[in-house]
């Protein structure tokens, strides 16, 4: 191992972390903000976690590439991939759970 690979060395920090804001994107592009669903739960309950997980299977799809192609850094690409892919799903059933028991005035319009 170079004295630049491991944990601790840089490569495996940046791979983690580019991992995690990867499916971070993805599942945003899927879906809108946490707190935009928690404004417009009344509207979006019913599709926002279909999409939420839409976009994990997409994000982890092209991980599962990343993991085939880059032996190297499996191990913080796959811990980064699914650190940010649990909090997102997190966050997002948070906010349907807080908008449903909340409610407040939505700022979408139908």
């Amino acid at each position: 191992m170079m004295t630049s690979d491991g944990i601790g060395n840089g490569s495996w920090g940046v791979a983690f972390l580019v991992a995690a804001t990867f499916m971070a994107d993805i599942v945003a592009k899927a879906c809108s903000s946490p707190q935009t669903a928690e404004i417009n739960a009344g509207a979006r309950a019913g599709t926002l976690m279909k999409w939420v997980n839409v976009g994990l299977l997409e994000g982890a799809a092209l991980v599962a590439v990343a993991l085939a192609v880059d032996k190297k850094y499996r191990v913080p690409i796959l811990l980064g991939a699914a650190a940010e892919g649990i909090i997102t799903w997190a966050e997002y059933a948070h906010a349907k759970r807080s908008g449903l028991a909340n409610g407040g005035p939505p700022t979408e319009s139908y």
